[in-house]
Parts: structure tokens; C-alpha cells; sequence
């Protein structure tokens, strides 16, 4: 079954080995409609990350991050389609490829960054409706040379500081990218939480 109509919200997170976020990489029954806005990440290998494999299958699509702020990270947005390989065994459906679209990142600020993006579809198989508006990322004093590595991707960026590679087309720094967040509202932000509390 998929996983569908997450909300995180208000989340502050020191993550030094893996992502504050993480979607995969087991996604076979898929992932769609996450909804991530208010978070902190501090000292973290990566603010959001999206890895998978050929013979996984599934889907993760219609993700939307907004108002993320980042301190100290390896990567800002970080996303594989050639995690955790497998062996040629036969365990597995080599035609199982998973779809990767529409996710949207907006209204992002991050500093102390070694690298802005790793970006690195599946050849065949490309990552596509990605999108990157108003986001500023400030070097690492050691940062990589090169920021951007994006490999069978495909989107739109606007206002995006350092300047996204060229498979994510910029949309011009006065023309913000549709990178929507939805307004819709989900059932579980009808769910009324209780105070409880234990009496000794």
C-alpha cells in the first residue's frame, strides 16, 4: 500500500550521518503527497533525500518542502536512483523501474553548505517535474567546486543561489518557478489532540 497525505511540520533536527528528511529507498508500494514546511536541520548530511534503485519499482511523486532552514550540511537536496544496486543474482525485476516526479522545494535559506545538490536519476528512467524556487545556500569555507551534479533529471528553478544546473531550467531570478505548495486541507489536520498526564 502507499503512503500518502504526510504532514511534517515544525521539526528541528541534527542529523550528522543521514537526511533530515528521507523518502526511500524501499518505496515499492510508493510515496506521494508529503507536505514538509517549517523545519531546521543543523549539522546534517542532507536537508531532504530521495534514493532508490532499478528493480524497486514505485512511485514517489507530489512532494512539496517550504520555509526549510539549514545550518552546516554535506548537501542541500540529494537524490539517487542508484542506491543500494543489486546483484545480478536474479532476486529481482531489472524492468521494476520506479517514477520520480513533481517535487517541489521553495522558500529555502542554508548556510555552512559543502554542496548544493546531487542530483542523479536513472538513465532511461529520468527524475522529472523537479522544481527549486527562492532558495539561497551559502559555501562551506571547504565547498566543492562543483555545486550542482545533475545527471537524468529534469525541472525548472527560480532564484536559486549559487545557479542550479542547466537540466533544471532557470526560470529567471523575478519570475518565481511554480513550485506550489497545496491549500488544500488534509484529514489529519482535523485531528484534535489531547492533554494527557499520569497522577502518581
Amino acid at each position: 500500500m502507499p503512503t500518502k497525505h504526510l504532514i511534517i511540520r515544525h521539526l528541528t533536527c541534527i542529523s550528522p550521518t543521514s537526511a533530515v528528511i528521507g523518502l526511500g529507498s524501499e518505496m515499492s508500494g510508493g510515496i506521494q503527497d508529503v507536505r514538509a514546511e517549517d523545519i531546521v536541520a543543523i549539522n546534517s548530511e542532507s536537508g531532504v533525500r530521495i534514493k532508490t534503485g532499478i528493480g524497486r519499482g514505485g512511485f514517489v511523486k507530489d512532494i512539496y518542502v517550504r520555509r526549510m532552514r539549514m545550518n552546516t550540511m554535506r548537501w542541500v537536496f540529494w537524490m539517487t536512483g542508484k542506491y543500494n544496486l543489486h546483484d545480478s543474482s536474479g532476486g529481482y525485476d531489472p524492468n521494476a523501474l520506479p517514477v520520480i516526479s513533481n517535487i517541489n522545494y521553495l522558500d529555502m535559506v542554508a548556510e555552512n553548505v559543502t554542496m548544493a545538490g546531487s542530483l542523479d536519476g536513472i538513465s532511461g528512467d529520468p527524475f522529472t517535474g523537479l522544481c527549486i524556487s527562492n532558495v539561497t545556500i551559502g559555501l562551506a569555507r571547504k565547498a566543492k567546486k562543483l555545486q550542482w551534479n545533475c545527471t537524468d533529471v529534469g525541472g525548472i528553478s527560480s532564484g536559486v543561489v549559487p545557479k542550479t544546473c542547466q537540466l533544471l531550467k532557470d526560470q529567471g531570478s523575478d519570475k518565481r518557478a511554480a513550485c506550489d505548495f497545496p491549500q488544500d486541507i488534509l484529514p489529519i489536520d482535523d485531528v484534535k489532540l489531547k492533554n494527557c498526564y499520569f497522577k502518581a
